[in-house]
C-alpha cells in the first residue's frame, strides 16, 4: 500500500516549489506553497482522515485572525468548494463539491467524499472567500476482500506545544505512510508560559496563558497547535484517524468527573465545549460530532485482509479512578468487576467485533497502556490508576473475550505515557496467566521535553515489569510496517525538540512474528 520513496520525493517538490493562483480550479494546476507559508483564510491548514475503501474525510478550517474569536471570520456561513483529483497536479478531477462553513461550528469543514478508488493516492484542495488552499495528499483503504501485504502506520500521541518542536511530524512526513493514528492530547488545556515555554519567540494568542475552560479558549488553543508547520504538513501528507485523551478537556477526567472537584453542571459544560473544539479541529466524520458531552469517538477501520483497526474511547465511559489516582498497589477496588474503562456498550461492541474480524492483526488504538507498567515504591508494586491497570476486571473480560473469539494477532497501540514501551499483553501480571499479546505504546511527539535513552523511570520499570521487553525515553513516534507475515515497528526518537532544528533516528525495530506473541528487539 505505501507510497514509493520517488513518489514521495515528486510530491513533495511539488507542494514546497509552486504557487497557486486562484484560476486553479478552472484547470491551469501551479500548486501551493508549504503549509508554513500559507496565509489567508486557509492558514491553518488541510487534513483527511477516517480512510473507507471508497472514501475519506476531508478537512479544513476558515480562519482571518486564528488567535481571535470566532477566528476573526464574519457570523456567516461561507462557501467552500472542493475537489479531489487523482493526480499530484490536479488535472484528472475525480470529484468536486460545495459546502457551507458556518459559524456554529467554527467555520469548520468537515466534507465526506465517497465514491473514490480503494488503496489510491488521492489530492485535494478547498476555494473559499477567492483564495485557494494547499493541496492535501490522502490514501484510502483497500477493499475489505482485498489481499494486502504491506500497511504502513504510524502513530503519535502527546504534543504539548510549549514543551517543544514538532521535528516528529517532520520525519513521519517524510515516510509518507498509508495513515497515522494519534491517540491523543491533541492540545493541552493547561497554561502555556508567557514566554511560550520552549517557543520563545512565538506569538500566543492571550488565552494562551490561561488554562482554557471556554470555547473560544480551545479553538484558540487548536489555532496555535495547528500553526505549526510541520504538524501542517504531516496532516497534508497522510490521513489521520485521531482520538482524543484527557487534555483536550481536562487532566485525567473520568466521563462525568473532573480531575479537581469542579461542580457537575459547569464541568459539563466546560466538557462540550472542548469536544466541540475537537470535532472542529479534526478529520471525523459528522457521526462522531458531539451533542453536548454526548460522542461517539469509537469506531472501526478496516483494511483489506490485513488489519482490523479499532479505535477506543477509554475516557468518556469509564468508572471513576479508584485508589485517589494515585500510582499505588493493585487491591479489591482495581479489581471490582463492576467498573470498566469502556462502559458496557462498549465493551460489548469491541468484543462483537473480535468474534466477526476475520483480518490477520486485530489491533487496538487506545489512550492508556493496556499492560501493568509497574515501579517498586517502598514494598510496594504501584501502577498507575488512569490506565487499564487500574480496571483489572474490564482488562480481563477484553482480552480473554479476545482468546475466546479466536483473535490470531491481538495488538495494542497506545499512548499517554511520554516514553516507548514494549509489554506482553496479559489477563493478570501477578502469576502466570497467558500472553493474549503485545502492547507498543508510543513516546510523546513532545510532551516532557527533552528526554534521556533511558531514565530513572525507565530503569525502575524495567526492573518490576519483566513482561516489558523494550523501553526508550526519548521524544518521537512509532512508525509500523505491516506485513501478512510479520509485523515491524519502529521506534524513531530525537535527541532534543528545544532545539528549533532536530532529526530523529531509528532507536529500535520490533519484529513481532505471524500468530505469536513473541517479539524479537533489534
Amino acid at each position: 500500500m505505501g507510497t514509493s520513496r520517488r513518489r514521495f520525493l515528486g510530491w513533495s517538490a511539488l507542494v514546497a516549489g509552486l504557487a497557486f493562483s486562484p484560476d486553479v480550479l478552472g484547470g491551469r494546476s501551479p500548486a501551493v506553497p508549504t503549509p508554513a507559508q500559507s496565509a489567508g483564510v486557509f492558514g491553518l491548514g488541510v487534513a483527511s482522515g477516517d480512510p473507507l475503501p471508497d472514501g475519506v474525510v476531508l478537512w479544513t478550517r476558515l480562519s482571518r485572525n486564528p488567535f481571535a474569536p470566532g477566528g476573526g471570520m464574519e457570523p456567516r456561513p461561507v462557501r467552500v468548494d472542493w475537489e479531489v483529483a487523482a493526480d499530484e497536479s490536479m488535472t484528472r478531477i475525480v470529484r468536486r463539491g460545495t459546502v457551507h462553513a458556518t459559524p456554529e461550528w467554527g467555520h469548520s469543514v468537515h466534507v465526506d467524499v465517497r465514491g473514490l478508488a480503494p488503496a489510491a493516492d488521492h489530492f485535494y484542495r478547498f476555494r473559499a472567500l477567492g483564495e485557494i488552499s494547499t493541496v492535501g495528499r490522502t490514501r484510502t483503504a483497500p477493499a475489505p476482500s482485498a489481499h494486502v501485504d504491506t500497511l504502513t502506520l504510524a502513530v503519535a500521541t502527546c504534543q504539548n506545544w510549549a514543551d517543544g518542536y514538532y521535528h516528529a511530524y517532520a520525519d513521519l512526513a517524510a515516510h509518507a505512510p498509508d495513515v497515522v493514528l494519534h491517540l491523543g492530547d491533541y492540545i493541552y488545556e493547561k497554561p502555556i508560559p508567557a514566554q511560550g515555554g520552549a517557543r520563545t519567540t512565538a506569538a500566543l494568542p492571550l488565552s494562551a496563558i490561561r488554562e482554557a475552560v471556554d470555547l473560544d479558549d480551545y479553538r484558540e488553543r487548536y489555532a496555535l497547535y495547528k500553526s505549526d508547520p510541520d504538524l501542517q504538513l504531516a496532516h497534508a501528507m497522510a490521513p489521520f484517524v485521531i482520538t482524543f485523551d484527557d487534555h483536550e478537556v481536562d487532566n485525567n477526567w473520568a466521563a462525568a468527573v473532573p480531575e479537581d472537584g469542579t461542580p457537575p453542571v459547569p464541568f459539563a459544560l466546560r466538557r462540550a465545549r472542548a469536544l466541540r473544539a475537537w470535532w472542529e479541529n479534526t478529520p471525523v466524520r459528522v457521526t462522531a460530532r458531539p451533542n453536548g458531552t454526548v460522542v461517539r469517538a469509537h469506531r472501526r477501520l478496516g483494511f483489506g485482509d490485513l488489519v482490523d483497526l479499532t479505535l477506543l474511547d477509554t475516557r468518556s465511559h469509564r468508572s471513576d479512578q479508584v485508589n485517589g489516582d494515585n500510582d499505588t498497589g493493585q487491591n479489591e477496588h482495581t479489581a471490582d468487576p463492576s467498573r470498566t474503562i469502556l462502559g458496557a456498550a462498549q465493551e460489548r461492541w469491541l468484543l462483537d467485533g473480535f468474534a466477526s474480524s476475520r483480518h490477520r492483526w486485530d489491533v487496538l488504538g487506545q489512550q492508556v497502556p493496556m499492560a501493568d507498567l509497574a515501579r517498586t515504591v517502598g514494598s510496594t508494586r504501584a501502577v498507575s490508576m488512569d490506565g487499564w491497570s487500574g480496571y483489572e476486571a474490564s482488562r480481563a473480560r477484553i482480552l480473554d473475550g479476545a482468546a475466546d473469539r479466536g483473535v490470531r494477532n491481538l495488538v495494542s497501540l497506545a499512548g499517554d505515557i511520554h516514553r516507548s514501551v514494549v509489554a506482553d499483553l496479559r489477563t493478570s501480571y501477578t502469576d502466570d496467566s497467558a500472553v493474549r499479546g503485545v502492547e507498543l505504546a508510543a513516546t510523546s511527539i513532545t510532551s516532557g521535553g527533552d528526554g534521556e535513552d533511558s531514565d530513572d523511570g525507565d530503569r525502575r520499570l524495567k526492573e518490576a515489569s519483566p513482561h516489558v521487553r523494550f523501553g526508550n525515553s526519548q521524544r518521537g513516534y512509532l512508525l509500523n510496517r505491516i506485513h501478512s507475515d510479520r509485523w515491524e515497528a519502529e521506534f524513531r526518537v530525537t535527541p532534543s525538540v528545544r532545539s528549533p532544528r532536530g532529526t530523529l533516528h531509528r532507536r529500535a525495530l520490533i519484529t513481532i512474528p505471524d500468530s505469536t506473541a513473541e517479539v524479537d528487539v533489534v
